[in-house]
């Protein structure tokens, strides 16, 4: 195991701020590996959290803001991360008939396909957290982490 201080070879004022530059410096670190993984299939990782966010609608219409509430990361870019994916057939937008100001969004079948054939990839870096921490350390992380975010 790596420590902090080797990564970035430096000494901390403290353990709050090593803590805090471990967790932004730890996210870079998930985000680019998640960015390599997603890299073959031509896919941001906020595009492929818009696919998996309407997948789980499991068929239903959901708005644009309704995407946005549940993403990961929420990027003021959704609507133009949304028209690339609805321009290479993965998503589907339909206008309400009641407020043509509200866009419904929907998965295709393409979309469907492609998301349920990444599953094997995502469950691999779910392995890979569970090989370096046991269930209890990983409750306790989400319990902090949720706490921290409070």
């Amino acid at each position: 195991m790596v420590k902090i201080e080797k990564e970035l070879i430096m000494e901390f004022k403290s353990e709050h701020q090593k803590l805090l530059l471990n967790l932004m410096f730890t996210s870079n670190w998930l985000k680019h590996m998640d960015a390599e993984r997603l890299r073959p299939y031509d896919l941001s990782p906020q595009q492929y959290n818009i696919l998996r966010i309407l997948r789980g609608a499991d068929g239903k219409k959901m708005s644009m803001r309704d995407v946005l509430q549940r993403m990961l990361d929420r990027a003021p870019n959704a609507t133009r991360l949304t028209d690339k994916l609805i321009a290479k057939g993965l998503v589907i937008r339909e206008r309400c008939t009641d407020d043509r100001r509200v866009v419904h969004l929907l998965i295709s079948a393409k979309g469907k396909e492609l998301v349920n054939s990444m599953d094997k990839g995502t469950e691999r870096v779910v392995d890979l957290v569970a090989q370096k921490l046991t269930k209890d350390e990983a409750e306790a992380m989400n319990t902090l982490l949720d706490k921290l975010r409070s």
